[in-house]
């Protein structure tokens, strides 16, 4: 393996050891892995597929090497069912399970419209002579039995009470049946799209477009109308969709498959009433034709009960655009209100946890600099402007890969594994630099003091770009409703929002560089400077093993492992380095080219790398894993729940589990209240979680949302928690007097 092979070459390379090895097993008496590991599939439904392998004699299967996924993202598959194994104290993994003879795996399989579904299966073996075989990755194309041709209502579990009560089913609209002038092999129009739509509570409908195999309906080319006076929708809460390379359009998001798209109501009258839906949309036949733009009209009847928050929605809401405010979302602010925000939220951040490393390097900074007004001022200028610089890039990254149909939000880089590492690698040097192992300013070829050069200016401007790289993973209060602001906005004004949030990240710096009387209030330089130096390396080691806890939740300990061996390698590279300071260039960069090589492809190793299986990540007992069918079912039960919507890089998020979330009173809390924990991991990028979060008007982790069992407005919580807080929201979504 990979990091086998790292690790060996690191060993080895450091060492100059040579001496003779163990001879192998010739692979040539291998069986060849089809034949060792003979897999075949029987699909008994179109909801449960049969996966076997038989294995030879002398072979077996490692169970905790198993993992399914679909090959489209938008599907997912439950974690599969899987016998016991025998227990082995194995050579390579330690405590395992493993499979001799033969093993069968149960897989169910989700709702889909398409009659084929491409799995991806990994598992990995060993031979008892001692060789393993590398990972095997395998593609397998399952075909499903024929779907029903009759379609049924919602099951009345997966409606609110007030619907079930009411009787309520699909409405589904009368229309044309044929397309004129189409070819023979194109469906009708309501064969190939058929819509309907249902009012499952007061201030929401549903509806649903059933999409044959072979079509596609375009997303941004729906519109929905209620007639009545008094009525509105807001945005529809769109599940992912997928880029196409349209011959009519260009690019565009489509569905291949059949949705169900909820859409709050806006009303004031609280009596039921008969509405009718008006909606128009369009789609086309894959390689074929496109059909002309399709119009319906539905009569509904929605149920007693208030609406969704009653405001002001824009015309673009009722139309199928994004830009209106999801119920229970933050009430929108003005341009001064979110400015003031941002200057407050990045404030703030000063005092968050994965700040402190790198104010620690500042607060070195200034304190070696003997407090000359002038090097006070350059300095604070200098980090002021690598802070609002990297400020302005994030968020015009963020506006620019939002506006191409990608669901990024605050913190996206940090779902890039490759990215991880490298802050891994980053706090790894600079923890041996403050500890003395080589010299930042002096050293890499005059790298160091090119940075730091003009009194420390470009070293204050880089230690700013890190301020920035190193708070994405924290959300301080008053930053969500600023950035949700800026988000909606055209670019410059939310390219302010961005910037003021960097001035308030600054800020500190900045008054200390221009108060003469802040500034007198450091201590002054000394011998103590060196000690201080070294102990705040340890702050710098901590984040980094923080890093490489996150980086191990997502690709799992093999590229844990990776980046760990290129650490070492890192490390012993810049010791060299130093050492051979006055060497020639060649002969520095003879061994140290070398491992600089060797942790560098730790990072390209885990690039490539997968999120673990959800079968292989710890549940806790008191959440089930994020699902929206899941959430339809416990509203459609009457039961309140709690979804939280975090990931394992941020830094606040983790802090409200482990406070408030983890407490016994919580736990207490949810079984007085009846109540139902949803948890949405954002580590790696997930459709589903970035589909709630754009519900909610949320550009990133933490989201927290109390659902009532009474289907009304759901509310959102404030992203630092307390007890108090959650309390409150559940007792109120449950119906009880709050405590």
């Amino acid at each position: 393996m990979i990091i086998r092979a790292l690790l060996c070459a690191l060993v080895f390379g450091l060492s100059g050891i040579h001496g003779s090895m163990a001879q192998a097993a010739d692979e040539s008496d291998l069986l060849p892995v089809a034949e060792a590991f003979a897999l075949t599939t029987q699909v008994e439904s179109r909801d449960k597929v049969q996966v076997r392998f038989v294995i030879a004699d002398g072979y077996y299967l490692y169970r905790h090497r198993f993992a399914i996924a679909s090959v489209d993202a938008s599907v997912k598959l439950e974690p599969f069912a899987i016998p016991d194994g025998a227990k082995k104290n194995d050579e390579f993994f330690g405590a395992v399970e493993t499979y001799r003879g033969a093993v069968e795996l149960t897989q169910l399989l989700p709702s889909i419209a398409a009659d084929t579904l491409e799995i991806e299966l990994r598992y990995q073996g060993c031979a008892d002579v001692g060789v393993c075989y590398p990972p095997q990755k395998t593609r397998l194309t399952l075909a499903l039995p024929a779907k029903p041709t009759t379609l049924t209502a919602l099951p009345a579990s997966a409606l609110p009470p007030t619907a079930v009560a009411s009787g309520l089913q699909f409405g589904v609209a009368n229309s044309p049946t044929g397309l004129p002038g189409a070819p023979q092999d194109a469906l009708p129009e309501d064969q190939a799209f058929l819509f309907e739509a249902i009012a499952t509570a007061s201030d929401t409908l549903l509806v649903r477009f059933t999409i044959a195999p072979g079509y596609y309906l375009y997303r941004d080319k729906t519109r929905f109308k209620l007639r009545e006076d008094g009525f509105s929708l807001q945005a529809p809460q769109w599940p992912a969709a997928k880029p196409h390379e349209d011959g009519h359009f260009g690019q565009v998001m489509v569905y291949f498959e059949s949705i169900e798209v909820p859409i709050a109501v806006s009303h004031a009258d609280t009596a039921a009433r008969n509405l009718t839906l008006e909606v128009e949309y369009q789609g086309c036949k894959d390689q074929g034709i496109c059909y002309p733009v399709m119009r319906r009209t539905l009569a509904l009847a929605l149920p007693a009960g208030p609406g969704a928050a009653v405001a002001a929605v824009s015309a673009a809401a009722s139309t199928g655009s994004d830009s209106a405010e999801e119920a229970g979302a933050p009430a929108p602010m003005g341009l001064a209100a979110a400015l003031l925000a941002a200057l407050l939220g990045g404030l703030v951040l000063n005092l968050m946890p994965c700040v402190l490393p790198i104010l620690s390097l500042k607060a070195m900074s200034l304190a070696q600099s003997g407090h000359s007004p002038g090097y006070a001022r350059r300095n604070a200028l200098w980090y002021t402007l690598g802070v609002l610089v990297s400020f302005g890039v994030l968020g015009l990254a963020i506006l620019g890969l939002r506006a191409g149909g990608a669901a990024l939000g605050w913190g996206f880089q940090l779902q890039q594994p490759a990215f991880v590492a490298l802050l891994v690698y980053v706090m790894l040097a600079l923890g041996l630099s403050m500890s003395g192992l080589f010299a930042l300013g002096s050293s890499l070829g005059g790298v160091g003091q090119n940075l730091t050069e003009d009194e420390g200016g470009k070293g204050a401007f880089f230690t700013g770009v890190l301020a920035c790289i190193v708070a994405s993973p924290c959300t301080a209060p008053f930053m969500g409703g600023a950035l949700a602001f800026a988000i909606a906005q055209p670019a410059l004004i939310a390219l302010s929002v961005f910037l003021t949030l960097g001035l308030g990240l600054a800020l500190p710096f900045l008054l200390i560089g221009f108060v003469p009387a802040l500034a007198r209030r450091l201590p002054r330089p000394g011998a103590w400077m060196e000690t201080l130096k070294q102990a705040l390396a340890f702050p710098m080691y901590l984040t980094g093993v923080w890093l490489l806890w996150v980086l191990g939740n997502q690709v799992g300990i093999d590229g844990a492992g990776a980046v760990l061996a290129g650490c070492v390698a890192l490390a012993m590279a810049l010791w060299w380095w130093e050492r051979q300071r006055e060497a020639s260039l060649a002969k520095r960069m003879l061994f140290a080219g070398v491992l600089f090589a060797l942790a560098a492809s730790a990072l390209y190793f885990v690039s490539g790398l997968d999120a673990p299986s959800a079968s292989s990540r710890a549940q806790s007992a008191n959440h089930e894993s994020y699902d929206p069918q899941r959430l339809s079912a416990l509203q459609g039960e009457g039961r309140p729940v709690f979804v939280n919507m975090t990931a394992d890089w941020c830094a606040t998020c983790k802090v409200n589990e482990r406070l408030v979330l983890s407490s016994d009173a919580f736990q207490n809390l949810l079984k007085s209240t009846n109540s139902v924990y949803l948890k949405g991991d954002w580590t790696n990028e997930d459709p589903q979680v970035s589909a709630f979060l754009q519900r909610f008007k949320a550009v990133g982790v933490p989201l927290y949302v109390v659902f009532p069992a009474n289907g009304s407005t759901p509310q959102v919580l404030p992203s630092l928690l307390t007890t108090g807080v959650v309390e409150d929201a559940l007792r109120q979504a449950a119906g009880q007097t709050p405590q």
